[in-house]
C-alpha cells in the first residue's frame, strides 16, 4: 500500500485572540500605527483585524494542505480539536481534492497553547477503532528515562513532563498492515536568545530519548522490522544552508541525534543537503555584526528501519509556494535583492513580502509504501 504521509507546522491556528500578555504579533504592527484608547474599544478592533488576518492567512494554509496531497498529515501549533475541524471544514475542504476526517488532537503542556494532531484521508480506514491514539503529555523524564545532568542544571526535576507539548501516537489498521505514528513538536531552538540552540539541546535531546523508548516500549524487540514513523517540527538541524548554497555544518549536537543515529531513518536524507530544507531564518546578528540568513530542516518523516529498506529512495515533495517572497526558495541563486525575489511567480495568490503567508514552515511529504505488516 502505497501512502502519502505529510508533517505541517501550520503556524498558530489558534481559537482565542491572544496567547499571551504580550498579544498577537500579526495585530501588532498595525495596531501600533494609531492612536486606539485601550479599552473595550480597542479590543473589539484588534479582534476585528485579527480574524481578517487570520482568513487571508488560512486560504493560503489550506493551499499548502491542498497541495500536499497527503492521505494523512500531521498538524503542530493547532489551538484545539475543534479549530482543526473547523479549518478542514472551511478551508482545506474548499480548496483540496481530497476529503479528510479522523482527526487527533489532545491538549499537551504548551503554555500557549499550541498542540500537535493529526488528519487522514476519510476513506483510509472504515472501521470504528481504525485509529486510536495515545497522549504521552503526562510523561516524565524519569518515566522515559531521559533525566541527565544537563535536565538537572536546567532546574528541572525527574517527574516533571518530559515533553514540551505531546506525543502523540496514533495506530492505524490498514486491515492486512498497520502503521504507528508519533506526532511531535520538539523545543525551539531560538527561545528569544542569541545563544538559544545551545541553551535548549537538552530539551530537545530529552524528548528525541523519550520518543525513542515509546517506540522500544511499544515494539519490544521487533522494533526495527514494525511500520512506525515519527514525524513533525522535531527543531533541531546538523547542517545551514547559506547564501549561495552552501552547506554550513551546525556545531555541536543538535539534539536529535537518540533518533537519527542507528535507530530511524530520514526520509529526505537522499536528496541533496540542500534540497531538504523547510525553514528559512533571516536574523541580525550581533556578533557578526549583519544579517544572516540560512535555509535548514526542521521538519522530518523519521522511517522505521523497516520502512525505510522498503523505501531506501521515497518520492519527497517540499511545499514552498506558501512562503513569503522574503524567502528565497532556490538557496543557491546569488540575487537576494528585493527587486528580483518580488518578481518571482512561484508562489500562491495574494502572498505577500513577508504576510500574508501560509506558514513559516514548509509542509514536509515523503510518499512510501507500506508493507503488510500486522505489529
Amino acid at each position: 500500500m502505497k501512502l502519502r504521509i505529510a508533517t505541517f507546522n501550520v503556524e498558530n491556528l489558534i481559537a482565542r485572540q491572544r496567547m499571551d500578555r504580550s498579544g498577537r504579533a500579526d495585530t501588532s504592527a498595525a495596531m501600533a500605527l494609531f492612536e486606539i484608547p485601550s479599552g473595550q474599544h480597542r479590543d473589539t478592533i484588534e479582534r476585528s483585524l485579527a480574524a481578517a488576518l487570520e482568513d487571508d492567512k488560512r486560504q493560503m494554509t489550506a493551499l499548502a494542505v491542498a497541495e500536499t496531497r497527503a492521505d494523512v498529515i500531521a498538524l503542530q501549533e493547532v489551538d484545539s480539536l475543534s479549530a482543526l475541524e473547523a479549518f478542514f471544514a472551511n478551508y482545506v475542504h474548499r480548496i483540496a481534492d481530497r476529503r479528510y476526517g479522523h482527526f487527533r488532537l489532545v491538549e499537551g503542556n504548551d503554555r500557549r497553547g499550541i498542540d500537535v494532531g493529526l488528519a487522514a484521508r476519510r476513506d483510509l480506514v472504515a472501521q470504528a477503532g481504525a485509529v486510536r491514539q495515545r497522549s504521552h503529555r503526562e510523561a516524565s523524564f524519569a518515566d522515559l528515562d531521559a533525566y541527565d545532568a544537563d535536565i538537572a542544571r536546567l532546574g528541572l526535576a525527574p517527574t516533571d513532563r518530559v515533553f514540551q507539548r505531546d506525543c502523540l501516537m496514533v495506530d492505524l489498521d490498514l486491515g492486512d498492515r498497520t502503521l504507528s505514528l508519533f506526532v511531535c513538536h520538539f523545543k525551539s531552538m531560538n527561545n528569544g536568545r542569541a545563544d538559544g540552540r545551545s541553551m535548549t539541546l537538552p530539551l530537545r535531546r530529552a524528548e528525541a530519548r523519550a520518543v525513542r523508548r515509546l517506540v522500544e516500549q511499544r515494539f519490544g524487540d521487533a522494533w526495527t522490522a514494525a511500520n512506525w514513523i515519527v514525524l513533525g517540527d522535531l527543531n533541531g538541524c546538523d547542517a545551514f544552508v547559506g547564501p549561495g548554497g552552501s552547506i554550513e555544518p551546525a556545531e555541536g549536537e543538535s539534539g536529535l541525534e537518540p533518533l537519527m543515529d542507528g535507530f530511524a531513518v530520514n526520509a529526505a536524507a537522499h536528496l541533496p543537503p540542500e534540497a531538504r530544507w523547510t525553514h528559512f531564518r533571516r536574523a541580525w546578528s550581533e556578533t557578526l555584526g549583519r544579517v544572516v540568513e540560512t535555509h535548514m530542516q526542521l521538519d522530518y518523516v523519521l522511517l522505521s528501519p523497516g520502512l525505510a529498506a522498503a523505501n531506501p529512495a521515497p518520492r519527497i515533495d517540499i511545499v514552498r509556494r506558501g512562503l513569503p517572497y522574503r524567502v528565497p526558495l532556490d538557496p543557491a541563486h546569488p540575487d537576494r535583492s528585493i527587486a528580483y525575489l518580488a518578481t518571482r511567480n512561484d508562489r500562491y495568490p495574494r502572498v505577500g513580502w513577508d504576510r500574508p503567508k501560509a506558514s513559516d514552515h514548509c509542509p514536509l511529504v515523503a510518499e512510501i509504501e507500506v508493507p503488510a505488516r500486522r505489529d
